[in-house]
């Protein structure tokens, strides 16, 4: 059992319910047992079926009893298990948010959207199944051990030694099975990533030539998780049949020596009968929960996962208070250094700089430089080791700060649009906007014409298995977005014209610069035509800032910014 189960809100109830249910379970169980035998016995006896009306009765009551408890136990299991998905999804979409974009870039998107997704309902699955055949499992043959114990000890004995037999074997077999499972959920996790990526660029392999290469990929990967699949199959199977010999070998040797009791005139038939009717229900809390450890060896990997990302340090949030931004607001930041784990150098290192009011600032620097940490950085995405913040002159421990992160606007390379309409897709971040202020960021962000073309209009459905649309035209939804949004007054690019052809991203850059004013602005990219609309240029090499100024500045020192600019334009800006 996972000890982060116990880590659960609610699970201690739900242990103490279940707990009562298995006693009333193995209850039920042994008057069942008793009833049922004493019929067998009168009924040996000679007695008339008339005369057993009463302990056939019982027997039925006991029998409607306890399938009513099974059904309470799986109706609140039912709701439990919804209840903690529901929960875990929450804290786990909160989690990756917190954690921000670093977090899907080296766990993988697929994995990421397969474990919120798909993780979460084996997850379900797995609480649903597993906790109620664990109680079981330990209260029932207790149970029934210590009864059989009042009536014949020799066969509570040989119940009793039988049991560590089967158990070994459960164990055994189990090993095989996780280990197994571990593997095809690490194959799963490859094939998950690998299929969101080949959906992602596949319009780019193909102008590159390079889909079918890929799709051999794909077929290599998945043929690794069938061979993973299979071989947890084997096991299970095998585990299966291993519970059901052995746990018809213990019942027969139990049987074998009651009737080696009754033969010799040392045990009575009622209780040897009793005993023998309760064999298979004292292994078959074992034999269950056998069957459903693999069923349920998913849901386990999948909470294992979800309970490593969750157990990750978060961001240290703020909850110092900031005014909002405006043009006399001034931000600075001292030596700040930010050191990924497992790392060898600091991505960003001593980076300082002072900056007040709205102004433009563009990050400009090769790939490697430290620019899209330096955006996660002040988004607080990523947590710096050190550094000396100050917001309109207060101090504040991070840029994880609750009130600058509600002034946030983030444009990352690929906006990711949900699937929905169009319309609810521009207003995401603004429930209450207004059908006429949704077509009025669309026409600001050249979205009119787009849409226009679509047989439903702000109605078509886009995202995941929706209308697909261009890169140009899903960068055009997320300057809607901010449009829309007037209230976010400082803005954080990354990258966002980087995978768009020169025509296509020349006209998004003119629909982009009206969105500039009045703002804060932070655009980090390697295309140095932005650099000319920007009030300063942060240039960046090895996670420092070794230059800052205007572009006329920079290019007047002939440092690295000019070499950056001579080497792209070989010499043409002269």
């Amino acid at each position: 059992m996972d000890k982060a189960l116990f880590k659960l809100s609610g699970i201690k109830g739900t242990l103490v319910f279940l707990f009562v249910m298995a006693t009333l379970l193995g209850t039920f169980t042994i008057l069942q047992a008793i009833y049922l035998a004493t019929t067998i016995t009168n009924l040996f006896h000679k007695e008339q079926l008339a005369d057993q009306l009463l302990p056939m009765l019982l027997f039925f009551v006991c029998f409607v009893a306890k399938h009513i408890v099974i059904y309470f136990r799986e109706k609140y299991m039912s709701y439990f298990s919804m209840k903690t998905g529901s929960d875990l999804r929450k804290q786990l979409t909160a989690k990756l948010f917190n954690l921000g974009p670093n977090i899907t870039a080296t766990e993988g998107t697929g994995n990421m959207v397969t474990m919120a997704l798909e993780g979460i309902s084996n997850v379900e699955q797995y609480m649903k199944l597993f906790l109620p055949k664990v109680m079981n499992m330990f209260v029932i043959p207790v149970m029934i051990f210590f009864y059989s114990l009042t009536i014949d000890i020799r066969s509570a004995l040989i119940l009793l030694l039988v049991l560590p037999i089967l158990i070994f074997f459960l164990i055994l077999l189990g090993i095989a099975a996780r280990a197994k499972a571990d593997k095809q959920y690490e194959s799963y996790q490859v094939l998950s990533n690998h299929f969101v990526d080949s959906l992602r660029g596949l319009q780019t392999l193909r102008f590159l030539g390079l889909s079918k290469k890929y799709d051999r990929n794909i077929r290599n990967v998945s043929e690794q998780y069938r061979k993973a699949t299979m071989g947890t199959l084997a096991v299970a199977f095998l585990s299966t049949f291993a519970l059901e010999f052995f746990t018809s070998i213990s019942i027969a040797i139990v049987a074998l020596f009651l009737g080696l009791g009754l033969i010799k005139g040392s045990l009575v038939l009622l209780p040897s009968l009793i005993i023998l009717i309760l064999a298979p229900e004292y292994f078959a809390p074992i034999r269950e929960f056998g069957s459903d450890y693999h069923a349920t060896l998913d849901g386990k990997n999948a909470f294992t996962a979800i309970s490593a990302i969750l157990n990750r340090p978060s961001s240290k949030e703020d909850t110092s208070s900031i005014s909002t931004w405006g043009g006399h607001s001034t931000v600075m930041i001292k030596n700040m250094t930010v050191q990924h784990e497992g790392s060898n150098k600091p991505s960003l290192n001593q980076v300082s700089f002072n900056l007040k009011g709205n102004q433009r600032v563009g990050i400009i620097g090769a790939s490697g430089s430290g620019k899209s940490t330096f955006i996660n950085a002040l988004s607080g995405f990523a947590e710096a080791n050190s550094a000396e913040i100050q917001i309109n002159g207060k101090s504040v421990h991070s840029f994880a700060n609750v009130d600058w992160q509600k002034q946030i606007y983030y444009v990352p390379q690929h906006p990711y649009l949900f699937h929905d309409t169009v319309r609810n897709n521009v207003a995401f971040y603004t429930k209450d906007a207004t059908d006429e202020q949704i077509k009025k960021a669309c026409e600001r962000a050249g979205l009119t014409e787009v849409i226009d073309s679509l047989p439903n209009g702000y109605d078509e459905i886009i995202g995941e298995t929706g209308r697909a649309l261009s890169g140009g035209q899903e960068q055009r939804i997320a300057l809607a977005r901010a449009f829309l949004d007037d209230s976010r007054k400082i803005l954080l690019f990354d990258e966002p014209t980087a995978h768009l052809d020169i025509e296509t991203e020349w006209e998004i850059k003119q629909r982009m610069l009206p969105l500039f004013e009045n703002r804060l602005i932070f655009f980090a990219t390697h295309r140095l035509h932005w650099m000319i609309n920007m009030d300063v240029i942060l240039v960046m090499h090895n996670g420092e800032i070794v230059e800052q100024g205007t572009h006329e500045e920079l290019l007047a020192k002939q440092g690295y910014y000019y070499e950056l600019v001579h080497q792209q334009t070989h010499g043409t800006e002269e």
